[in-house]
């Protein structure tokens, strides 16, 4: 094939750029809607009447399903076509929003948050594959993953802030009719722009497999938040980490033995890959259980309302939005092993910085630090994503594209977990209880700051005073020791991405300079590849 023939015209050029702001639209819907519900969960709970059970799994039944179903969807739309997938799970995604946003009681509400999960597990890894479809110049498709990665990292943090203004004026269900229109936009600019692609050569669908990665990986999810929450020593959380790790195991195993596996695990051969996948699972960790246990800290410490903290966190987000967005540049500049390196560590000081807060810190100590991590984690997860998409053959490219949104997800409940385990074990073991205070007021103090608060509302002055103090220094303190730990998690992950992308048979040459002639590989040598 030419280099003339491979030459965009400006009419094609406009159409790709403007299929992007599709692919744009529909990961910001995804995003919005996995964290925009956080703060209708007292109205619900007061409309609905839930029970605590109930309440977990409206929050959780959509993150537990689409982190279960990626990997099987991604590989579902390299044999039906991205296209074709993206536009039927955009359609589900609208309707599961209308059940939702009319659920009359909390069972139904599950259900709908689960057909959400369902229906935004066939949108992710469409839109990244279909970045490689209309982009197969290796520069321009860096640039666009930069866009669609800060699309998804706006999106997340856009959810709470609507969620704040609509529940201002109506009831909890609108933050679900948002998306109906979003849906509708879609659908029609979908179907009018995108091209489709798929593998020419899929294989079947091996449903032994759907059924084994969705059993291992919402097992393994379900283990890590509930051990977190509650202890590992109870007997469904050690139960579901095994029967998760057994489904894991035997998963990979099948794939090996398959003519055509449903993710062909061969790819974690490949050393770039493996670091991209690795990078993006531990940028995120520090970034959610961070950003779990900052929100406590501006809402429960500093007494911050919950559209005021969600506002206070936009430095993270908007430095994320302008990391991706530079993240293709500074690739072609530094090389890859540079860059990917230089965001992690660039991340791990961020949260050491996050380290030495105090309840009284001023708010440009949090900004910064908030700024800092989420350009970083900007650069790291976009860089992360334009590897994945490059390290697979363009006929696999939405199963490798799952890979890279189940790191996301994983990463999000195993921050949430991790973190919120150290802040409570030191905020328990740190906590003073004013003597006075009856046993069941100091149980439901002991057993997290929002326990402290609502014990100190049924307290006289003299002992809900003290207990607040007490409270809140334990709580700061159990959030910086996190914040230091999760920065030496970033620094060995600088080190281990710095190990992993080392060139073959490198030897006094510049892995920086291979890494830049690579990115800038010519399109027709990567389209031929």
């Amino acid at each position: 094939m030419s280099t003339t023939m491979l030459r965009p015209t400006p009419t094609t050029t406009r159409r790709r750029w403007t299929g992007l702001g599709v692919l744009v639209v529909a990961v910001t819907l995804v995003a919005v809607d996995a964290t925009v519900l956080s703060l209708a969960i007292p109205s619900i709970s007061e409309t609905l009447r839930p029970s605590g059970t109930q309440l977990l799994w409206i929050g959780d039944a959509y993150s537990f399903v689409l982190a279960g179903l990626l990997v099987s969807m991604g590989a579902l739309s390299d044999r039906i076509g991205r296209k074709r997938l993206l536009l039927s799970g955009s359609a589900a995604f609208g309707v599961a929003s209308l059940l939702a946003a009319y659920a009359p009681g909390a069972g139904w509400l599950i259900l709908a948050r689960a057909l959400l999960g369902v229906a935004g597990a066939t949108i992710m890894p469409a839109t990244l594959s279909l970045i490689r479809t209309l982009f197969p110049d290796s520069r321009e498709r860096a640039t666009a993953i930069g866009v669609w990665g800060a699309a998804a990292t706006a999106g997340a943090a856009l959810g709470p802030v609507v969620g704040g203004i609509l529940l201002e004026h109506f009831w909890w269900g609108s933050v679900f009719l948002l998306n109906i229109p979003v849906v509708l936009l879609l659908l029609v600019l979908g179907a009018w722009l995108l091209p489709e692609s798929r593998d020419p050569r899929p294989g079947r669908w091996d449903v032994l497999s759907v059924v084994l990665s969705l059993a291992g990986v919402i097992g393994v999810v379900y283990a890590v938040k509930e051990a977190a929450a509650h202890g590992p020593a109870r007997w469904d959380v050690a139960l579901t980490a095994v029967l998760g790790a057994t489904a894991l195991t035997v998963f990979v195993r099948r794939q090996l033995r398959l003519a055509t596996p449903l993710l062909d695990v061969r790819l974690f051969a490949d050393r770039r890959f493996t670091a991209a996948v690795l990078a993006s699972l531990t940028a995120l960790i520090g970034l959610s259980g961070v950003v779990f246990v900052m929100s406590q800290y501006l809402q429960l410490v500093r007494g911050y309302p919950p559209l005021r903290a969600g506002l206070a966190e936009l430095p993270a987000f908007a430095g994320a939005v302008v990391g991706g967005l530079l993240t293709a540049r500074l690739a072609r500049r530094a090389g890859v092993r540079v860059a990917l390196t230089a965001g992690l560590l660039a991340m791990g000081v961020g949260l050491g910085l996050l380290g030495l807060l105090r309840e009284d810190s001023t708010y440009l100590l949090l900004a910064v630090a908030f700024l800092i991590v989420g350009t970083a984690e900007g650069v790291v997860y976009t860089l992360a994503a334009d590897v994945v998409l490059g390290s697979a053959p363009a006929e696999k490219s939405g199963a490798a594209s799952a890979v890279s949104e189940t790191a996301y997800e994983l990463g999000t409940a195993l921050g949430i977990a991790l973190v919120g385990s150290v802040v409570g074990a030191a905020y328990a073991g740190s906590l003073t209880v004013p003597a006075g205070t009856d046993g069941a007021t100091a149980a439901l103090a002991g057993e997290s700051i929002g326990g402290a608060v609502e014990a100190a509302g049924t307290l006289p002055a003299q002992l809900a005073g003290p207990l607040l103090a007490s409270a809140r220094g334990s709580f700061v303190s159990g959030m910086n020791l996190a914040a230091v730990l999760a920065c030496g998690l970033l620094l060995a992950a600088s080190g281990m991405a710095w190990f992993l992308l080392r060139q073959r048979g490198e030897a006094g040459r510049g892995a920086s300079a291979d890494d830049r002639a690579e990115h800038a590989e010519p399109a027709a040598e990567r389209v031929a590849a």
